[in-house]
């Protein structure tokens, strides 16, 4: 199976399957599709499948045209027909891995992709998680499920392996074509052969590890360093505003040092689908060996609280201007968990708006890359534009993504009060009003 799936490599006849065309998914399947690679994408989610077919993109990280070609030339087309999956010889899942209300892993998108790659799977087939999940979930989950789905075994009719995504919206630099890969499979020919399919897609390293294991490990320890370094800066913010320190100035000092600093910055809290979610997978993980990270679930409180203080420090700057939260005009600024993207996974600015509305706020967003979202089953649209007596009109204007193209120098001119989560004003001149977290 080896040298035969090998040569099938080198030699482009390999059909890709990628189910999940999100974030992770799309992008992926248009390299393969460029890379030379008949590829086809599976999504339960028909408008998805229409907008793909139609080579319409709906995610930022991909060019609008090379999704078009890939669809012209018959190298990519998406479907919801699972039966496809008999057709194709390595398969990516690229599926969501959320949190239920408990926050405790929910996989139930992984182990429903597993089930119904069973039922149609063939011999001399890769398989790879992308989805970033707790370690083990590779061997102890997905494994045993294609097994007795299918009837063939890892290693002998089928590789397996897990390759974490490292998809960053928004990155004008690293994109999924040049990002480096870690593959870790069951088996060292599974791990070798999976190498190989990436290798021949993409410009980058590809790391190979020795399991899935270690490859589901390194993903959480990526997100993990992040977390845990925002939450020490957060906590840091919340002293310094009561010491009256400014730590945006005391982080731009620190970072001055060329070796043993890396500057990480404070915010309204922790957006986006991994680093909020990671340390309750681990820490989901570490019970079953009677095990507590206790740094990890530290960070993850203090992260996790940062939107409630928002609020309160929102509260305590309309004091000053002798007005309480409970009948104020408020206005938040981008509702996007990171700058200039159209992506609100997880966002603290929902739960900013939402603690601010339960307060008794009249709260209104502005957020020029998201006209409205979702969240807790309701639908809140934005304002379409700002200007000067727009601003002038709020009591307090509330900066919790900081957008590029926005005009702060306008908003600070104009606004009765501001508060600055993401020191997106650094650079304005007129800064008496500005209050930064």
């Amino acid at each position: 199976m080896k040298e035969l799936l090998l040569n099938k490599i080198k030699e482009k006849d390999i059909i890709v399957g990628v189910i999940g065309l999100g974030y992770v998914g799309l992008p992926l399947a248009v390299e393969k599709a460029k890379a030379g690679f008949k590829t086809i994408g599976f999504d339960i989610q028909q408008e998805k499948v229409d907008l793909v077919n139609s080579g319409e993109n709906y995610i930022g990280d991909i060019v609008d045209g090379d999704l078009k070609k890939m669809i012209e030339h018959g190298r990519l087309a998406a479907t919801n027909d699972y039966s496809f999956i008999k057709n194709v010889d390595f398969i990516a899942i690229c599926v969501p891995t959320p949190l239920d209300e408990y926050k405790q892993p929910d996989i139930s998108y992984v182990e429903n992709s597993a089930k119904e790659i069973a039922k149609y799977l063939k011999r001399n087939t890769m398989i790879v998680l992308e989805s970033t999940t707790y370690p083990g979930t590779t061997e102890e989950l997905i494994q045993p499920i294609i097994e007795n789905g299918s009837g063939l075994k890892c290693g002998i009719d089928f590789y397996l392996g897990f390759s974490p995504e490292r998809v960053d919206p928004g990155n004008l630099i690293y994109k999924t074509k040049n990002t480096p890969k870690v593959v870790g499979g069951i088996g060292r020919d599974a791990t070798e052969v999976i190498a190989a399919m990436y290798r021949q897609v993409l410009a980058s390293d590809v790391k190979e590890v020795s399991s899935p294991s270690i490859a589901e490990m390194e993903k959480i320890l990526e997100n993990m360093y992040r977390n845990i370094n925002i939450g020490l800066v957060n906590q840091l913010a919340i002293l310094c505003e009561k010491m009256k320190i400014d730590i945006w100035e005391v982080i731009d000092a620190a970072k001055t040092k060329p070796y043993g600093f890396q500057a990480f910055y404070p915010g309204p809290g922790l957006g986006g689908h991994c680093i909020p979610l990671d340390p309750y997978y681990l820490a989901w993980k570490a019970r079953k060996y009677d095990f507590h990270i206790s740094l990890i679930e530290t960070s993850g409180m203090i992260n996790d609280q940062m939107p409630e203080y928002c609020v309160e420090r929102t509260g305590k700057i309309l004091n000053k201007l002798k007005r309480s939260i409970n009948g104020s005009k408020i206005l938040v600024l981008g509702v996007a968990y990171k700058q200039d993207v159209d992506d609100y996974r997880e966002s603290p600015a929902l739960k900013i708006i939402e603690k601010l509305e339960t307060s008794g706020a009249a709260v209104d967003y502005y957020d020029p890359y998201i006209k409205e979202y979702k969240y807790n089953s309701r639908i809140k649209k934005g304002i379409n534009f700002i200007n000067e007596n727009i601003i002038n009109d709020y009591d307090i204007i509330v900066i919790t993504t900081s957008h590029t193209n926005i005009d702060y120098e306008m908003i600070a001119q104009n606004a009765k009060a501001i508060f600055d989560t993401k020191n997106a004003m650094k650079n304005v001149k007129y800064r008496d009003k500005v209050e930064l977290l």
